[in-house]
């Protein structure tokens, strides 16, 4: 049973995973066993190359951030499960958790994150219900969202990033995800506001 499982790999799912691992030494925190489904193969960012992103050197490339940033996660936070080369055929509510299965086995988790592409390819079965013409992407490129408010689609099932009505803009899926990290603290923290931040000694 985890506390929390990720599905996506991409800026938003490691943005999200790295802010909720970052916390795991605050004592709302460090019990809760925490796991994100890597699954990369359609991240936008593996064709992205990034001039404009503030603290990114001009020329990155979205291929280096997503590999770069699974060695952060597991460097600085290898408490957060990383789950790789599985894909997510369905989400099932059972109980008041959360059943996700994957091509090969299936996870139990009391709050899901949804963090994949908003493309209408999205075949996760279980979220049909929430599925929308997406607000902020042009009509001719068919793009959808998960139908939320502030990222939430109903008690402990979140989606984010572009999938969640943002744009597709690196900083904002990012953005996004952390958001969402943060929510999961404050409810983890019995709803007193939570931020974390390192800090110079």
């Amino acid at each position: 049973m985890y506390d929390a499982l990720i599905i996506g790999g991409g800026a938003t799912g490691l943005s999200c995973a790295l802010v909720l691992g970052s916390a795991q030494n605050k004592t709302f925190a460090q019990d809760k066993r925490i796991a994100i489904i890597i699954h990369q193969k359609t991240s936008h960012l593996q064709t992205a190359l990034f001039n404009n992103v503030l603290g990114l050197a001009p020329g990155t490339t979205g291929e280096s951030i997503l590999e770069d940033g699974k060695n952060q996660l597991s460097s600085l936070y290898p408490s957060v499960e990383q789950i790789d080369c599985e894909k997510v055929l369905e989400i099932e509510k059972q109980n008041g958790f959360y059943n996700i299965i994957t091509n090969k086995t299936t996870y139990t988790s009391k709050i899901v994150v949804v963090a994949v592409g908003y493309t209408n390819l999205l075949n996760i079965k279980g979220l049909e219900p929430f599925v929308e013409a997406h607000p902020r992407a042009a009509t001719e490129k068919d793009r959808i969202w998960l139908k939320n408010t502030d990222h939430l689609i109903e008690e402990n099932l979140y989606v984010a990033g572009t999938l969640a009505g943002w744009r597709s803009q690196f900083a904002i899926a990012s953005g996004s995800g952390a958001q969402v990290a943060t929510d999961i603290l404050t409810l983890w923290n019995g709803g007193k506001h939570v931020k974390v931040h390192d800090k110079k000694i």
